[in-house]
């Protein structure tokens, strides 16, 4: 597995995100700039789906080191149900808290 590189010293990783959107609904994409994408979502830049539906929140996200690899994981979180999407965000956000609290 290699990855991408932008520069002699920075590396391209590639995501696969969850945003809550204000009206409470899930989207799921993919992008190598969470940053900048986050923020082309809240401008009203991002996918169509979230234009009429911002602001929106990041909830989610995993790190890979292909494209096709986050790609390919949009894709199935896609094919969830909501309900198996909000377990996978509640497990993220209870991992982060085991972390923080020194629990793991």
């Amino acid at each position: 597995m290699t990855c991408q590189r932008r520069g002699p010293l920075e590396t391209i990783m590639n995501y696969t995100y969850i945003l809550r959107c204000r009206d409470g609904t899930l989207y799921t994409g993919w992008t190598n700039d969470l940053k900048k994408r986050i923020k082309a979502h809240n401008l009203g830049k991002g996918a169509k789906y979230t234009k009429s539906r911002r602001p929106v929140k990041l909830v989610y996200f995993e790190e890979f080191a292909t494209r096709r690899e986050a790609m390919k994981r949009e894709c199935a979180i896609k094919k969830m149900r909501r309900k198996e999407k909000e377990m996978m965000i509640c497990r993220a956000k209870y991992d982060e808290m085991q972390i923080l609290s020194g629990n793991h």
